[in-house]
């Protein structure tokens, strides 16, 4: 006997499904509108899947996975480098982005962004001084900055007085205040954290290939 044939729904008109417009009504709408959606859905990764997590915020990391005898390419070696102070740590740019990220899941991005924007401040033009010093001091000096540095008030009245007359030295005092809290502070709890460690194994487990 023939079973009765099932007539299936089809996806694009059932209630909560992905698929809730066809491609012709999605040619009418606000793409921005649907890439805020696309981004509100996605998960977040970090401390699920820490290389999946570096590998997305720093995409060259992905080559340094690889073995290869290019300069360009992280090692082993480099990473365990990091491990012996600030300064080896902050002087590459992998390591500055890998350090901001364990920075960001910490909450305080700002003193490696601060620090980052006093030494770029310091190859800046004497035309261009004033106009540079005053973007730093707005974003991370003042006392209502968004991304407020934790600096003595003696320290941020002593800044913003030099604002008057930049110098290429005026963030200084701040920076290093700055740099020792990273140092004492958050750069002990990184070469313990699993942004770093799991960099380093994977990268040691690598050069075995």
């Amino acid at each position: 006997m023939r079973g009765a044939a099932v007539s299936m729904p089809r996806l694009d008109k059932m209630p909560g499904m992905f698929f809730s417009a066809t491609p012709k009504e999605l040619k009418g709408t606000d793409h921005s509108l649907l890439e805020d959606k696309m981004q509100k859905r996605r998960p977040k990764t970090f401390g699920m899947d820490v290389k999946g997590y570096l590998r997305s915020m720093i995409p060259h990391l992905e080559s340094g996975m690889k073995t290869s005898k290019s300069k360009d390419i992280l090692s082993a070696d480099e990473v365990m480098q990091w491990s012996q102070s600030l300064e080896k740590l902050l002087a590459t740019r992998t390591g500055q982005d890998v350090f901001g990220s364990f920075l960001k899941s910490e909450f305080s991005e700002e003193n490696i962004e601060f620090w980052l924007a006093c030494e770029d401040y310091k190859k800046t033009e004497s035309d261009l001084l004033h106009c540079k010093a005053e973007k730093i001091y707005k974003a991370f000096v003042h006392s209502d900055a968004a991304k407020q540095i934790n600096i003595d008030f003696r320290t941020r009245e002593s800044t913003a007085k030099k604002m008057k007359a930049p110098t290429l030295t005026c963030f200084d005092e701040a920076q290093k205040i700055v740099y020792t809290l990273m140092e004492k502070d958050s750069y002990p709890r990184f070469l313990k954290s699993n942004i770093y460690l799991n960099l380093l194994n994977d990268l040691q487990a690598n050069s075995l290939k």
